[in-house]
């Protein structure tokens, strides 16, 4: 070669893998003796681009090596590399991937009641949510008789996502240890307190090491120690499905727990004299501020309602979409849990009431719907998604943002009117791509090799 740049054009699904098309096999631009044979010691340089990084949108390029995110300045100046792909991104915003603590299903499988198909059902809804800007997210089981917890808790594994879909963080378990009077979707009769304490619990699920994210009431007698166990443990707790009152919500975090689930939904509605666990959003009586889930689909919460979560305590603001069976599905009846759903339009209910089971929006749904009835900023919304569960979940190091070292889980979305997922991206590798994607195309050079 005489040093001048040799070029191919193809199309960006061509130099990633999945279902995006075949992997490119290049040199990596370190000796051929180097362990870095494979594609994904490459180090790719996205240029054309748009970034979501420390709170704004900067215009600079983006680099990803070995499945993180990473610094060029080190890789220039001390290792003497430069890249050995270039990505055109005609100008599209690179944001982290979406993380949702609270799924319960979608795409006609529900967690909790396919426990004869589990590991179809979550390898579905994995691929599932690639398509909608996810990347990592924790399969909800709703209340259950314990020998479902039994059944599945053993067989739903942490995994880190790919080409066959999101990654999983761990379960969710929203319930049995819930209020009777606000157990939305939850059936009564299994429903259970706490009056055994730590040990009811472990015997109800049988087991809890990949279990992520606990929801308990916390007016029932003996939560606040059970609360504390589970803090120990890593276990986020939740405050949730509940009939208690600020006090019980204040002794909650003070005793470990950090989330609110679906906030003004199954709880204590606010009121002046005592605000319930929406005051918990400002209280001046806990050890630490507190995240809040908000399912932000255009039916579970009004516009003034996600507005003034919002103002009040931006910070702490988690999208979740509450997915259930009908989740990428029409019309019609479908399960959450033990119960009979029927979804007209965008609600759904269970059947032959009115009370609302579960949501059929997606994460991306969440996010426009935010930006939209909220009034906040394209930034705000795809935090709400991203660095805030992150936080929450305590992976904030790896995960949640394209800060240099975190795990390169990406999306390129348009900001151009309503944001659409274009690519959703894991490890740095592409694991979909929308028909509407535009054609993004990398550049191989000869000049990019050891100084």
């Amino acid at each position: 070669m005489d040093g001048r740049a040799a070029t191919t054009q193809v199309r960006v699904t061509d130099v990633f893998s999945v279902g995006c098309s075949r992997k490119l096999s290049v040199m990596p631009s370190v000796s051929s003796s180097s362990a870095a044979s494979s594609s994904r010691n490459l180090i790719y340089q996205f240029i054309n681009c748009r970034l979501i990084r420390g709170g704004r949108i900067i215009k600079d390029d983006f680099w990803v090596r070995n499945g993180k995110i990473l610094n060029p300045e080190p890789v220039f100046y001390e290792e003497k590399l430069q890249a050995d792909v270039r990505v055109d991104c005609h100008d599209a915003l690179i944001c982290p991937g979406f993380i949702d603590v609270q799924v319960n299903g979608g795409f006609g499988y529900d967690f909790s009641s396919d426990a004869d198909r589990l590991e179809e059902a979550v390898s579905s809804v994995a691929r599932g949510v690639l398509a909608t800007g996810v990347t990592s997210f924790c399969p909800t089981l709703v209340t259950s008789p314990d020998s479902v917890y039994h059944k599945i808790m053993p067989r739903v594994d942490r995994t880190e996502g790919g080409k066959d879909g999101a990654g999983i963080l761990g379960v969710h378990l929203e319930g049995p240890f819930i209020s009777p009077e606000k157990k939305g979707a939850h059936p009564l009769n299994y429903i259970q307190n706490l009056d055994q304490g730590f040990s009811k619990l472990e015997a109800t699920y049988g087991r809890l090491d990949n279990t992520a994210v606990v929801t308990i009431a916390p007016e029932l007698a003996g939560a606040k120690e059970v609360i504390a166990e589970l803090s120990n443990r890593g276990i986020v707790v939740s405050v949730g499905h509940s009939n208690g009152n600020l006090e019980d919500g204040e002794a909650a975090v003070n005793s470990g727990a950090s989330f609110i689930t679906h906030l003004f939904n199954a709880m204590l509605p606010f009121h002046h004299r005592d605000p319930g666990l929406v005051g918990l959003l400002t209280s001046r009586k806990i050890s630490r501020p507190v995240f809040y889930g908000i399912i932000a689909d255009g039916i579970h919460t009004h516009p003034a309602a996600l507005r003034i979560a919002h103002r009040t305590h931006a910070k702490g603001l988690v999208l979740v979409s509450d997915g259930m069976a009908a989740m990428g599905l029409g019309e019609g009846e479908h399960h959450i849990g033990q119960m009979m759903v029927k979804v007209q339009g965008r609600r759904a209910v269970l059947a032959g009431t009115d009370t609302l089971a579960g949501s059929v929006a997606t994460m991306d749904d969440c996010v426009r719907v935010f930006i939209s009835d909220a009034g906040v900023s394209v930034v705000e919304g795809i935090e709400a998604a991203t660095l805030h569960p992150a936080q929450l979940m305590g992976i904030a190091h790896q995960k949640g943002s394209l800060d240099y070292d975190s795990d390169a889980d990406f999306l390129f979305v348009s900001d151009k009117g309503p944001l659409k997922v274009l690519n959703t991206f894991i490890a740095g590798e592409c694991v979909y791509s929308s028909p509407e994607a535009p054609q993004l195309i990398y550049k191989e050079s000869s000049t990019c090799k050891k100084q």
